[in-house]
């Protein structure tokens, strides 16, 4: 059986702490090893913990979450930061992806989805609450998203995408998981993969954050 994946809590209220070391204590793959009330108390811990994910509230006292982001990563550099927060806001997803957050999900998340974007996260995959992922598209397009590299005049033009890419690429707009798009799609997992790595390619982009975006902005010109 492979090691449990190991978390880190930060967030100023006890109560809501000690809830999500009881919600999380109920899988077998997933253990808290440490918890703060503020990113200061976190980076003296962070060195000697090294935690896999890192779940941080927004609203600390003394800094935003999103401010503290750097430090919590230049603390324990393996750990993936995931914003677990009541805001809303897009600016604030924006600004916690931009300083280098895996994820972004909201307090009001399912107690099973939690445990599954923790997973992800700890695999190194992008996690966002289904409820922001219009406001992220926004928030890329107003503040501007990593452009695709430019092609060369004389290149080929890239080519279409399947139809199986097609209905991928819908999934990955809608913000769904690989699993979920698995589910929806009746395919494999790692065939959902494959079909990912191919859209990228084949668009010119490196993110699926970057695809959703491009999604977006192609239903919008039809």
């Amino acid at each position: 059986m492979s090691a449990p994946i190991t978390l880190f809590l930060i967030d100023d209220h006890t109560l809501l702490r000690r809830g999500l070391v009881a919600l999380l204590g109920q899988y077998a793959d997933l253990r808290v090893v440490g918890e703060a009330g503020d990113a200061g108390a976190a980076q003296h811990l962070l060195p000697q913990l090294q935690p896999d994910v890192i779940l941080l509230d927004n609203h600390l006292p003394g800094v935003r979450g999103v401010d503290a982001i750097a430090g919590l990563r230049e603390a324990s550099p393996a750990s993936r930061v995931v914003m677990l927060t009541v805001s809303e806001d897009g600016e604030d997803l924006a600004s916690a992806l931009r300083h280098g957050a895996q994820g972004y999900l909201l307090k009001t998340i399912d107690g099973d989805l939690l445990a599954e974007a923790v997973r992800r996260a700890a695999r190194g995959e992008p996690v966002v609450s289904p409820e922001m992922m219009g406001k992220l598209v926004a928030a890329f397009q107003t503040q501007g998203a990593p452009e695709p590299e430019p092609v060369p005049e004389e290149a080929e033009p890239a080519p279409q995408l399947s139809p199986r890419e097609e209905e991928v690429l819908r999934e990955i707009a809608r913000g769904a998981s690989n699993k979920e798009i698995a589910r929806t799609l009746d395919i494999a997992e790692t065939t959902v993969k494959i079909h990912v790595q191919h859209i990228l390619r084949k668009l010119g982009l490196s993110s699926r954050v970057q695809a959703a975006v491009y999604a977006s902005d192609r239903q919008r010109a039809e």
